[in-house]
């Protein structure tokens, strides 16, 4: 069966489809299959065109069953379903649908509100900092935001997704036969702690997240 991994949220703009085909990207050169799974009625799926991993249009509710339905018959794949803003109800839908969850929010105090909720709402999902500043003060600032991150929370915040301009590359129409070796590091390294919450291993999970507490609070990007 395939794993079905979710990127949600209510708010918009946190980057949710930009860390979805990079996780897919990231899956791909880590040697996994992938299925980036477009969900938002708003947004066209993207061309296949420079990818390695599938695109796959359910934005319909009928569409997104089946797709699922047809992604658990493949052993072997993982499926990302790339959410949108301002939708609960589908967000729960998606949600359900998934075995793992992720909240991105970037650093400013309306993202943090949003997704605090979510995270209540949405028990077993991740929350992920998105696009997180590498610039000094930047840094300080939201060093400062997460000093009021919930404590019944902490345990659920993943590793940060620092700033990459160059990530925007695949989201064109075509991507560049040839990606800065920078976007594919970042992609194989999300990737590989997006399947690390799959491993049954409590014990690993728990370092990893104080290790993202330590790199969200300090604004570490090495």
């Amino acid at each position: 069966m395939a794993d079905i991994i979710s990127v949600i949220g209510s708010k918009g703009g946190t980057g949710k489809t930009t860390l979805s085909h990079m996780l897919c990207h990231g899956l791909t050169l880590i040697g996994r299959r992938a299925v980036c799974v477009t969900t938002d009625e708003d947004r066209d799926p993207l061309s296949t065109k420079g990818r390695h991993y599938v695109q796959a249009d359910a934005r319909s509710p009928v569409a997104r069953e089946k797709v699922v339905a047809k992604l658990r018959d493949l052993k072997g794949w993982t499926g990302v379903l790339d959410g949108g803003a301002n939708r609960t109800e589908i967000d729960i839908a998606l949600y359900q649908l998934s075995d793992v969850v992720l909240l991105p929010f970037r650093d400013s105090p309306e993202d943090f509100r949003a997704v605090i909720r979510d995270l209540d709402l949405f028990p077993r999902a991740f929350a992920l900092p998105s696009q997180w500043p590498k610039n000094r003060f930047q840094q300080e600032a939201a060093r400062r935001h997460m000093e009021t991150w919930p404590e019944e929370f902490r345990d659920r915040l993943l590793p940060p997704v620092f700033s990459l301009s160059a990530s925007k590359l695949l989201l064109q129409h075509e991507v560049p036969e040839d990606l800065p070796s920078t976007v594919n590091g970042a992609c194989r390294t999300l990737a590989k702690q997006v399947l690390n919450l799959f491993e049954d291993d409590e014990e690993d999970v728990a370092d990893q997240l104080a290790q993202a507490r330590d790199a969200a609070e300090e604004g570490d990007d090495t």
